[in-house]
């Protein structure tokens, strides 16, 4: 399909409010993409920055729940018991309109695969929006790991215990873990655009969220936060293990959201209006 094709099926379409069918998602994710690249880089980096900040109440809840079962119940059981509380920090960051680098690994990408943007700008943003998330979690982990034990609601041992679950596993599973995060975090923001209802955007949240936490997959920026407020207070986690960390999550998240959710949508896209603009 010639690039004056898409942009004639996009602007036919871009406007409708009504959505019947995945090309519809697709032509507002779309429109949404072209958009965030329009937007001034101060004001991405401060919405990401606030993301960053927002996501770290996932964190904090989880934990909370790490800190108080701590002894009460088997150690096998307290990741299941963190993630019905996951998802509220997630609820925050897409109701507030904050721009999280997961949610946003599809979207930003469609300009370039529709033409409309080079690689070049694509890891341009991404790069803005990866460094605001990552700074505004490590300000939330930096102030939880003080505030927390202050209250009496979050212990060193809870802190350390939830950074060594979240780290523990080798590097190829924690990138294939992110490659399903990355993939269901798509996913969310390709699902959350066919509804307009506060109520149907929250379920979406949840579930899929929920669903990462319950599967123990790799998110790298509440994954940043855990395993960072790890480093902060114990010896058995360094800098060295936040790094790879952080660099194979961040990988494998951007893998899950392009390819599995952006070139696939895309292309099923193309090859269902290749016929009509032909």
């Amino acid at each position: 399909m010639e690039q004056q094709d898409l942009e004639q099926i996009v602007e036919t379409n871009g406007e409708s409010e009504e959505i019947k069918d995945q090309d519809d998602i697709l032509i507002k994710q779309l429109c949404e993409g072209i958009d965030a690249y329009r937007k001034n880089r101060v004001s991405t980096f401060l919405s990401s920055l606030m993301a960053g900040l927002e996501v770290g109440f996932s964190f904090l809840l989880v934990a909370i729940v790490y800190s108080l079962f701590a002894g009460e119940v088997p150690d096998k059981f307290i990741p299941y018991l963190a993630a019905f509380v996951y998802p509220l920090g997630f609820i925050l960051v897409v109701l507030g309109k904050s721009v999280l680098f997961t949610e946003q690994t599809s979207l930003l990408s469609l300009p370039v695969l529709s033409g409309t943007k080079t690689v070049g700008d694509l890891m341009s943003l991404w790069g803005i929006v990866i460094f605001g998330n990552l700074i505004g979690g490590y300000v939330i982990a930096g102030f939880i790991v003080w505030i927390g034990p202050e209250l009496g609601i979050i212990s060193h041992t809870g802190l350390e215990n939830l950074a060594e679950h979240v780290n523990h596993y080798s590097r190829p599973v924690i990138l294939g873990s992110a490659v399903l995060a990355g993939w269901l975090m798509a996913l969310l923001s390709w699902t959350i655009t066919s509804t307009k209802a506060a109520s149907g955007k929250i379920m979406i949240i949840y579930i899929i969220t929920f669903l990462i936490a319950m599967a123990g997959l790799h998110h790298s920026i509440v994954g940043s936060i855990e395993v960072f407020a790890g480093l902060l207070v114990s010896s058995k986690i360094g800098f060295v293990d936040y790094l790879t960390f952080q660099s194979t999550a961040l990988v494998g998240n951007a893998l899950g959201g392009v390819v599995f959710v952006a070139l696939l949508k895309y292309g099923a896209f193309l090859a269902n209006n290749s016929n009509k603009l032909s």
